[in-house]
């Protein structure tokens, strides 16, 4: 897990939550995590926000940046990472509680490790993880 800000004792916590969640999937998925780097980030560049056309009412904890594998072909090779992003601030500014805020990471991690695998936003929202 990479970091693109200062470390301080908050964000070690933060992080920590992060990689307990990340140690509580399945076997079977980390090991087809091989090339995905999970990063994690104060808050969304306003140019993602931007491009999503995010409504002001909605909040972005976490992004997929990468090709989905049920969109790679034989020749999909020799690529940077694809990386899942987890957003601090704002799901740090959402949670009222260190409980509500580990089980928030934990959705986040799990919806953005979703759509590595190909599943798209209407599905996760039938499956209860929008």
């Amino acid at each position: 897990m990479k970091r693109r800000r200062k470390t301080t004792r908050e964000a070690l916590g933060f992080e920590r939550l992060v990689r307990r969640a990340l140690d509580a999937l399945p076997p079977e998925i980390e090991r087809l995590m091989d090339n995905v780097a999970v990063v994690v980030e104060d808050e969304p560049e306003p140019a993602l926000l931007a491009e999503l056309e995010l409504p002001p009412t909605e909040t972005l904890f976490g992004f997929y940046q990468g090709v989905p594998q049920t969109e790679r072909s034989s020749a999909y090779g020799m690529v940077l990472p694809d990386r899942v992003i987890i957003y601090q601030r704002p799901l740090e500014e959402a949670c009222s509680s260190y409980s509500e805020l580990a089980y928030e990471i934990r959705r986040t991690i799990v919806h953005e490790v979703a759509h590595h695998f190909g599943l798209d936003d209407a599905t996760l929202t039938r499956l209860g993880w929008d």
